[in-house]
């Protein structure tokens, strides 16, 4: 399929991945992945990329570091 159509789902792939896109948009993708290997790679990518960032421990922050990003955020009162 044309590159118009590759753009035009790029829009809807959050909600594909995360099993929010209606069961139209997602035959719609799935149409589309079965003739464009470069869409196929990128929904791929992206799945594995979701499972690592879901899977990795929350980052470690010191209270200093906390605290400028707070004020810098102007967010102070939710210290």
């Amino acid at each position: 399929m044309g590159e118009g159509n590759c753009r035009h789902l790029l829009g809807d792939l959050s909600d594909y991945l995360d099993g929010e896109a209606s069961a139209e948009i997602c035959a719609e993708i799935e149409r589309h992945m079965a003739d464009c290997d470069d869409c196929q790679v990128v929904v791929d990518t992206l799945k594995k990329t979701v499972h690592l960032v879901r899977e990795m421990p929350p980052p470690q922050m010191s209270s200093a570091a906390r605290a400028r990003l707070f004020k810098s955020l102007k967010l102070e009162d939710f210290q």
